[in-house]
């Protein structure tokens, strides 16, 4: 080895060099011979995915005539139903499509789809939770709720053996007749019974609703209001944006205005199909009532709807009069409802008498704020257990009070009988107009990402913060399930209650509701919040 040293502007460096001979030897080592491969050994080829295009070419060669539709519809009720509803629609217009190529010939992919065996769809439902047939996905999945595909069919057929039932899809062998034979199985495509949407498709909402209403031709509204009391007795009891209600003999009845041109207060008329969703959504929270409704969760406090009528035509005398005498005492900000024309339509909501709402009624001490609070939790419990359901509304005016002689009020949740105490106070929850249900075959909701007036109110007011966090909560994706909201209305009425000093209340009372308030913020849904400590002493298994 060679040592060489260099010295620059005082940095040393110390340069060490191997001899010729070294390199040498370095080099002799270095020139070994490469690695024979092994006799018979196979040399791995690139794989080889022509099958695999071939069959996309085949399917990419059938197109649809339309894309599906987009699950956005501003301003309107949404509701997601079977998949398998909108298959022959969509089989049948691709059909339509195909039937102007002359040399069209029938397809085996088209082919073995439609040939599927019968399969029962009850089996797949009945496998669901005992309280919906289906459930709501977690939230970041894509996967929607209520639909059953192709494929987790063909892996039942595997497994169940196809028998003859009700509700079942049915499948007609092909033969060489083409288009005919395929056109007559897509027609047998179909489900029974149908689900809304479905009916939708195949008929106006109007027509629709009247069928929901068990009506064949609208009737008038004197006609259905005279069916209890004598009209010269009805009497308006409330105003909303979208109606009027009358109070007729024990009922109230809700007239909302629907499918006109004129503007009702302001604001473009309701249509067909936002009415039917409301009276939908009435008729599956009245099954909670119990008798032929619920089984496992049951309660009486969303308001009992008696009936429900489409009628057509102008105010009669008698509401008129009694709209006036309202005008006179208290100032209407509606408009006059003598200016609807004679081809008006209307649909009546038949109703209980549940009291006044709680803006207008006085509490007379903590032990009703208690017992409205704790009904309150626990219907929504009951509700968010059978369907998913969601008020979104539950301000101070949809919450009715009314005083009798029941102590306690009976709740059933998931199977658990139970009683809360009332303190002698009747509570009814109202107007579902923004609510959200799940009813197992269809997701009803009003999308509210398009009406940002309702998300503009004052700042500080408990309703529009209200709203606002409700929007927060569910990322303007009102379609998902999002119990939260539901506790976010109960943080509402207990600012109400904190606001309201009509009432007696010591300071202990004010700071056991503002601590029950912040606790709220831990739950994620009502069913959890009803353990919360304020309302443990208020549940009981036996009436009271």
């Amino acid at each position: 080895f060679y040592f060489f040293l260099h010295s620059d502007r005082g940095r040393t460096s110390i340069v060490i060099s191997a001899d010729a001979g070294y390199r040498q030897l370095r080099q002799k080592v270095g020139k070994r011979k490469p690695r024979q491969p092994p006799l018979h050994r196979k040399i791995p080829q690139h794989p080889n995915f022509e099958k695999e295009r071939e069959y996309f070419q085949e399917v990419d060669s059938f197109e649809l005539v339309e894309e599906s539709p987009s699950p956005k519809n501003f301003g309107t009720w949404q509701n997601n139903d079977l998949v398998l509803t909108h298959l022959a629609t969509r089989l049948g217009k691709w059909l339509a499509s195909k039937k102007s190529n002359y040399s069209w010939e029938p397809s085996d992919r088209l082919s073995s789809i439609l040939e599927t065996p019968v399969v029962t769809l009850e089996s797949k439902f009945n496998e669901a939770s005992t309280s919906l047939n289906e459930r709501t996905p977690e939230r970041g999945s894509r996967q929607t709720s209520n639909r059953v595909t192709l494929g987790q069919m063909d892996n039942d057929l595997k497994e169940k053996p196809a028998s003859p039932h009700k509700g079942q899809i049915e499948a007609l062998p092909l033969t060489d007749e083409g288009p005919k034979d395929i056109e007559e199985a897509i027609r047998r495509l179909s489900l029974s019974p149908q689900p809304a949407s479905f009916v939708k498709d195949q008929q106006d909402p109007y027509v629709t609703l009247l069928r929901v209403c068990k009506q064949s031709a609208p009737s008038t509204l004197l006609d259905v209001l005279s069916r209890y009391c004598d009209p010269g007795t009805i009497i308006k009891v409330g105003e909303g944006t979208f109606g009027e209600a009358f109070n007729a003999g024990t009922t109230v009845c809700k007239i909302v205005p629907f499918d006109g041109d004129l503007l009702v207060n302001g604001e473009v008329q309701k249509r067909s199909a936002e009415l039917l969703e409301e009276v939908l959504l009435s008729q599956t929270l009245n099954c909670l009532r119990g008798g032929e409704g619920h089984v496992k969760n049951a309660c009486t406090t969303f308001i009992q709807t008696i009936d429900l009528q489409v009628c057509q035509g102008s105010y009669d005398a008698a509401l008129i009069s009694a709209w006036e005498n309202w005008d006179a005492k208290h100032g209407s900000e509606n408009d006059h409802p003598k200016e609807f024309p004679e081809k008006q339509c209307y649909v009546v909501f038949v109703l209980a008498h549940g009291g006044k709402d709680l803006e207008n009624y006085v509490l007379l001490d903590f032990n009703e704020a208690r017992g409205l609070l704790v009904q309150v939790m626990a219907a929504l419990a009951v509700a968010e257990a059978a369907y998913e359901f969601e008020h979104r509304d539950l301000h101070w005016g949809n919450i009715l009070l009314a005083r009798n002689e029941v102590a306690s009020v009976p709740f059933t949740l998931e199977g658990r009988e139970m009683f809360v105490r009332s303190f002698g106070l009747s509570v009814s929850i109202i107007d579902y107009t923004l609510s959200r249900i799940n009813t197992g075959g269809a997701i009803h909701f009003l999308d509210l990402s398009s009406d940002l007036e309702l998300f503009n109110g004052p700042k500080g007011d408990r309703q529009s913060e209200t709203y606002r966090r409700m929007k927060e909560v569910t990322e303007d994706c009102w379609e998902g399930s999002f119990p939260k909201t539901n506790v976010l209305w109960l943080q509402y009425l207990v600012d109400i209650l904190l606001l309201k000093k009509s009432f007696k209340r010591s300071s202990k009372d004010e700071r056991d509701l503002r601590s029950l308030k912040k606790r709220l913020n831990d739950y994620c849904s009502v069913k959890e919040a009803i353990l919360d400590p304020f309302f443990m002493d208020l549940l009981v298994d036996h009436a009271v």
